[in-house]
């Protein structure tokens, strides 16, 4: 079968290619890219005064399955996925059980292939059942398809096994994904310390919670000659602390989230639960910060950091609702409007840090529309606005502060393996 998406504008960062053309799909896969092109026989799509990119690709994606299937499966964390224009998903190990063996990997392929929609890639933990205490057989989990392993949702507090960690994986050539939280400093606190929490009355967590051990992880990682990404960065210490260690050569990456760069702890003055997140939301200066390294690159991909939670879990005292947010129907938008359209992004860079960038990092496929690779696409409308409701939204759970939100810049048509989805 083939596919010809005819008068889009082709931007494909992996490539250079900003300028309008066409795109020619044969068995699932791109057989010609840019220019003009003229297939007999061939399905059109026509993207005028669309933008066709590679599929996005979220680095950062909780599943919930398996453990609670209540908040999200597989199938229905894929569906929102393709609705918010990923082709691919990086499937984080904090589950029931988590993935730290070959066979929890396993069944999280087996159960996206049932799927068939978006690409799962899995995650495996840095310790065996997230403990912080004894490492996980990270061979065994690189060659079940983990590219990564993270123990996020938990950092490891033990110094001397993060070392290990990063030297074991740095053997295999495995990146190192860092939640960076000291919880004896962030405690049971609930929101980002300072003004807001003080006038809300809220339990606090200190920036020096998520910097602190930002900067012992970069030390480790520098002495280990290891590859470690820093998860959803959210202080401006943190961002200046990434950007030194890359000045020095630290093999180091990082991610922001898009509530990280659009929202800030003021807007929990509603008290709504949907708003509390781990690392929290901080101050207007963080949220510059984080800006202005996705600006300059010192901040190299946006995640979602996607974390559904059902109504009953977040219907609670704000001290009691579990942190997280869903994220992947919205994060284009908001990257759109929160950074293209005020300057801080080009189209061409708000793609690569959602596509190119996160495929990079992994050493996996996606993230191109080169000739030969698979027809992974998103064909996004710039221009169009859309409403953010409840009773259209994918996932499973509705925890986001976004409903009722006015987006601009829609997805229109995916394609994964040339099969379209939308």
């Amino acid at each position: 079968m083939k596919i010809l998406i005819k008068n889009g504008t082709i931007i494909d960062p992996s490539q250079g290619i900003d300028a309008k053309g066409d795109l020619l799909i044969e068995e699932g896969r791109i057989v010609k890219c840019g220019g003009g092109i003229s297939e007999e026989g061939a399905e059109i799509i026509d993207a005028g005064g669309k933008i066709v990119a590679p599929g996005l690709i979220d680095m950062h994606t909780h599943l919930r399955e398996p453990g609670k299937e209540e908040a999200e499966t597989i199938k229905t964390g894929m569906r929102a996925a393709i609705a918010g224009g990923f082709t691919t998903v990086c499937a984080m190990p904090n589950t029931e059980p988590p993935c730290d063996g070959q066979g929890q990997a396993g069944f999280l392929l087996e159960r996206a292939k049932e799927a068939a929609l978006a690409r799962l890639v899995p995650i495996g933990t840095i310790t065996r059942e997230r403990k912080g205490e004894y490492l996980s057989e990270m061979a065994e989990l690189k060659e079940a398809g983990c590219p990564a392993v993270s123990d996020d949702g938990s950092s490891i507090m033990d110094a001397g096994v993060m070392r290990r960690a990063l030297e074991y994986a740095s053997m295999l050539d495995m990146v190192v994904i860092s939640h960076c939280e000291d919880k004896t400093l962030a405690g049971d606190g609930v929101m980002h310390e300072g003004y807001w929490s003080t006038a809300l009355g809220m339990k606090p967590i200190p920036s020096s919670s998520e910097y602190i051990m930002v900067e012992r992880d970069l030390r480790l990682a520098e002495e280990a000659g290891a590859r470690l990404h820093i998860a959803h960065i959210s202080a401006k210490e943190s961002v200046e602390a990434v950007r030194a260690a890359k000045k020095r050569g630290v093999k180091i990456t990082a991610e922001a989230t898009p509530h990280h760069f659009t929202l800030t702890d003021e807007a929990l003055k509603n008290y709504d639960t949907n708003l509390k997140v781990n690392p929290p939301l901080r101050t207007e200066a963080d949220r510059e910060a984080v800006k202005k390294g996705l600006q300059d690159g010192t901040i190299d991909v946006i995640a979602t950091d996607h974390a559904p939670h059902t109504v009953n879990e977040k219907e609670k005292e704000f001290d009691y609702a579990p942190f997280g947010m869903i994220g992947l129907e919205t994060a284009l938008s908001l990257g759109v409007m929160e950074l293209l359209d005020k300057g801080i992004l080009s189209w061409s860079g708000l793609i690569s840090k959602m596509s190119a960038a996160p495929a990079g990092i992994l050493g996996i496929n996606g993230g191109t529309l080169r000739e030969g690779a698979a027809a992974d696409i998103v064909i996004i409308d710039p221009e169009e606005e859309w409403e953010y409701s409840e009773d259209k939204i994918r996932s499973r759970s509705k925890n986001s502060p976004f409903k009722g939100w006015k987006m601009k810049a829609r997805v229109v048509q995916v394609l994964v393996g040339g099969k379209k989805l939308l």
